[in-house]
């Protein structure tokens, strides 16, 4: 299926090159526990039960706080290739976040993704009427300054936990 106006308006992507190995990176962003320490809007995440790590099919809760806002998410994870690509997706089929990692270098390129899915446009639409195009700016607009932010946090985390790793060897 072709990807429409609207479709890449409601997705972004962002890289960043982190001086670690792909393991690393990998190590780090699929402990979702951790989600907090690194994403402005998501400020807790947790295994739902039986699943306790990354997998495909395994669920995850999220709570998210913005705007004076506190709400909580459940996402299916849909891809967990060791160390390549960790997806989930969001409200059933709604939007799909990925982090994918590729070899650069001495380090890792980290790309993270949002995606509004064509289901979830109906999913807006049913939840938010009217108002469903605004609540989608609204999430666009979280990704757009998010992702980078993001980032640059997982940037520092690993970096940093690589730096701990020399100083005590």
């Amino acid at each position: 299926m072709a990807q429409t106006t609207r479709d890449r308006h409601y997705s972004h992507s962002e890289s960043i090159h982190i001086d670690a190995a792909p393991q690393q990176v990998w190590d780090v962003v699929t402990r979702i526990e951790r989600t907090g320490e690194w994403s402005p809007i998501c400020r807790a995440a947790w295994w739902k039960a039986p699943a306790n790590g990354p997998e495909v099919g395994a669920w995850f809760y999220g709570r998210n706080e913005a705007n004076g806002q506190i709400w909580e998410t459940e996402s299916l994870v849909v891809a967990a290739e060791e160390p390549a690509e960790f997806s989930w997706l969001v409200m059933g089929n709604a939007v799909r976040w990925s982090y994918t990692l590729m070899p650069e270098g001495n380090g890792t390129s980290l790309t993270e993704s949002w995606a509004v899915q064509p289901e979830g446009f109906k999913v807006f639409d049913k939840m938010f009427g009217e108002d469903a195009e605004h609540q989608l700016e609204v999430r666009r607009d979280a990704a757009l300054s998010g992702i980078p932010t993001t980032l640059k946090a997982v940037k520092r985390i690993v970096e940093e936990a690589g730096a701990s790793e020399l100083i005590r060897s």
